[in-house]
C-alpha cells in the first residue's frame, strides 16, 4: 500500500481509501440498492488485512445505517484507522429530498450523533457534505475549529465545494481536504479546483474513480439499477453518462480503455484508478466496495505509474466519450 498526507498537514493515509456509500442501503432513495451486512463487514476487514487505513461514510449513508455498520465493522480496529463522516445535509421526509444546512448549532450536534453512531470519543476528518450557501462559510468553519478544540474531530474539511467557496473557508480554517467526483470521465475538476487545492496545500479526496461502476468495465447493454439506486436515471452528478444510448457509447470508450490495460497485464478498473492517483495532490481515491474481491482488486491500482504514451492514449479514447458535459 501507498500513504500520503493531505495536502501541507500531518494526516497521513492510504492511497486507497475504503468508500462507504454502498454501505447505507435503501434506507432512502439516494442509495446503491441492497446490502448484505456480513459481507460489507467481511470486505471492511479485507480492506483492513491490505493496509487500507482511511473509512468514509456519512449521514447521508442510509441516515447513519453506514456509519453504525461502519463501527460495527471496525470494532476494536477503530483506533488503527482515520474514519471521516460528514454533515451538513439532512433528508426532508415530507419534500422527499435532501436539504443543506451548515450553520453552527447544527455542525455541533451532527458531530455529537455521529460520534454516538460510530461508537467512538473523536472522528478523524470531518467534512461539510455540501455547500449551504445561505450560510456564510465562516460559521461551519468556526464550528468545527471549536469541535477542534474539544477533542472532538482531530481534522475538517469539505466536499464538492468549488475553489471560491473552498477559498472562503480557508480564511477561517486550514482545511485539510476537498472531497470532489474525479474520474476519467469527470473532468470538471482539473482547470481550477486542483490547481486551487495544491497551491493553497489542500489534499484532494477523490470519489468515483470508477465513474460509479461505469469504468469497472462489467457494465452491458443489459445493465439495469434497482429503483432506490441512485443511477437509475442514468445522470451521474449532472452528467448524462449513462442515458440512453451514451450508456451504450461509453461502455464502447471503456472496452478500448481495457485495451490499454491489458497491455500492461492490469484490469481497466486498475488503470482508472491509477489515472486519478496520478496526481499527487489527490491524497485518496475513494472507491466503494460491497465484496472482500473488489476491495482486492482495487488496491492492484497502487504503484502503477502510467507512462505519458498511456496518458497520451487515454486522452485519445476518451475525445469518444459521450454526455462529460453537465445537461
Amino acid at each position: 500500500m501507498e500513504y500520503r498526507n493531505f495536502g501541507s498537514s500531518d494526516l497521513r493515509v492510504s492511497a486507497i481509501g475504503f468508500g462507504g456509500w454502498p454501505m447505507g442501503g435503501t434506507q432512502v432513495v439516494g442509495g446503491y440498492g441492497q446490502t448484505s451486512e456480513d459481507e460489507v463487514i467481511a470486505t471492511v476487514q479485507r480492506a483492513l488485512e491490505l493496509g487500507i487505513t482511511l473509512f468514509d461514510t456519512a449521514y447521508a449513508y442510509g441516515l447513519g445505517y453506514g456509519e453504525e455498520l461502519l463501527a460495527r465493522a471496525l470494532g476494536e480496529r477503530r483506533k488503527d484507522v482515520v474514519v471521516v463522516t460528514k454533515c451538513g445535509i439532512y433528508y426532508d421526509d415530507e419534500a422527499k429530498n435532501w436539504r443543506r444546512d451548515s450553520r453552527y448549532q447544527t455542525v455541533i450536534d451532527s458531530a455529537e450523533a455521529s460520534l454516538r453512531r460510530l461508537k467512538t470519543d473523536y472522528i478523524d476528518l470531518l467534512l461539510i457534505h455540501w455547500p449551504d450557501v445561505a450560510t456564510p462559510f465562516e460559521e461551519p468553519m468556526r464550528a468545527f475549529s471549536d469541535l477542534i478544540a474539544a477533542g472532538k474531530i482531530r481534522y475538517a474539511g469539505v466536499s464538492n465545494f468549488d475553489s471560491a467557496q473552498l477559498g472562503e473557508c480557508l480564511k477561517t480554517l486550514q482545511v485539510v481536504t476537498d472531497q470532489v467526483g474525479y474520474n476519467m470521465f469527470d473532468r470538471r475538476r482539473e482547470p481550477d479546483l486542483i490547481p486551487f487545492c495544491q497551491r493553497h496545500g489542500v489534499g484532494v479526496m477523490a470519489y468515483g474513480p470508477l465513474a460509479h461502476g461505469l469504468l469497472t468495465g462489467t457494465f452491458t447493454a443489459q445493465t439495469a439499477f434497482d429503483l432506490k439506486d441512485w443511477r437509475a436515471g442514468g445522470g451521474i452528478f449532472g452528467l448524462p453518462l449513462m442515458k440512453g444510448d451514451n450508456l451504450l457509447r461509453n461502455i464502447e470508450v471503456v472496452d478500448r480503455l481495457k485495451e490499454v490495460a491489458a497491455a500492461s497485464g492490469r484490469s481497466v478498473a486498475e488503470l482508472a484508478v491509477a489515472w486519478v492517483l496520478r496526481h499527487q495532490v489527490v491524497t485518496v481515491a475513494l472507491v466503494g466496495a460491497r465484496r472482500p474481491g473488489e476491495v482486492e482488486q482495487n488496491v492492484k491500482a497502487v504503484g502503477w505509474k502510467l507512462e505519458p504514451d498511456e496518458l497520451r492514449r487515454i486522452d485519445e479514447i476518451l475525445a469518444n466519450a459521450v454526455g462529460t458535459t453537465p445537461e
